[in-house]
């Protein structure tokens, strides 16, 4: 069937997926080229989307696991990317916090089956937020159920049926330090995981459990994850430890390794303030280096995309 493109006004027939695109507010573009569908879309015109889904995850406890991941979803949301924090320990450290109590909670979505959006209560600008708290425990039983693949893909089921990562650019999952069917959920969702590491010789060990559990997420359940990066935390560099530890994370991990988030007071004030590290202290070495973080995060991003387009052009 002959189409007009919207660009230009030639008629032709569509043959490629390129040619076709659905506006937000639902209305349909065609595009006789690619040169029509860039002109016509912008910097929109070959964009992922599909959010990316990014797991913060230690199996080891206190290695700043859920400041990375409040500070890492409001970088990007600062910047006008649509992201969303989903807080799967029970815990309930994201909603403290942020100083936030939300009706429902990931107990609600997993339990109950309720929309994630509803559940989702929207912080900042750009910013929404799922919180758990201690009702999220009891999730435990009722995911224990006979089939292992089944339950830990709960809350893949869940958040796809709503097409979460449509709706978002980025999904930062705060995981449990502990290896329970909520982070076997998280993990078969998610993508990639960031690995907080505290510079100590413990935190090592820590870094070996959490590549065994990824194999483990690969082997058993057949969905593959990847590390993106590591990230050093509590970084004194005053200390030999911590100078040994980061020498030994980046010869293994090369580039993957990021630059450290050095021990910063401001960072551990925030959450007694309800705030983030921008917002708290932006002009300190917390919020420089995380800051860094999601530079990392946005320029990896549009490495993609990139090679997302060079893909579609060819």
């Amino acid at each position: 069937m002959e189409k007009i493109c919207s660009i230009c006004g030639a008629t032709f027939t569509p043959s490629y997926v390129y040619q076709l695109a659905v506006t937000a507010d639902k209305r349909r573009q065609h595009f006789c080229s690619l040169d029509c569908r860039k002109a016509g879309l912008g910097d929109e015109a070959f964009r992922t989307r599909r959010a990316r889904r990014i797991a913060i995850l230690n199996q080891k406890g206190g290695t700043g696991k859920t400041t990375t991941a409040v500070n890492l979803a409001a970088g990007v949301a600062e910047r006008g990317h649509k992201a969303i924090l989903i807080d799967t320990d029970a815990q309930g450290n994201v909603g403290v916090s942020l100083g936030i109590a939300g009706e429902k909670s990931l107990y609600h979505v997993l339990v109950e089956g309720t929309d994630p959006v509803e559940a989702a209560i929207p912080v900042r600008s750009c910013l929404d937020v799922i919180t758990s708290d201690c009702t999220l425990a009891a999730s435990e039983i009722w995911l224990a159920r006979p089939n292992p693949e089944q339950r830990s893909r709960v809350l893949t089921r869940r958040l796809n049926r709503m097409q979460v990562s449509r709706r978002y650019d980025y999904v930062v999952l705060d995981c449990g330090p502990s290896l329970n069917l909520l982070n076997q959920n998280a993990l078969s969702y998610a993508d990639e995981v960031v690995i907080p590491v505290t510079c100590d010789y413990l935190a090592l060990v820590g870094v070996k459990q959490v590549l065994h559990t990824i194999k483990d997420i690969e082997r058993h359940l057949h969905h593959a994850v990847r590390i993106s990066a590591v990230l050093p935390t509590f970084y004194d560099g005053r200390t030999r430890l911590a100078r040994e530890v980061l020498g030994t994370l980046q010869g293994h991990f090369k580039s993957k390794c990021l630059e450290p988030i050095r021990l910063n007071t401001r960072l551990a004030e925030a959450p007694s303030h309800r705030k983030t590290i921008f917002e708290y202290a932006p002009q300190s070495h917390g919020a420089q280096d995380y800051n860094r973080v999601v530079d990392w995060l946005l320029a990896t991003t549009a490495n993609q995309e990139t090679s997302a387009r060079t893909t579609a052009a060819a």
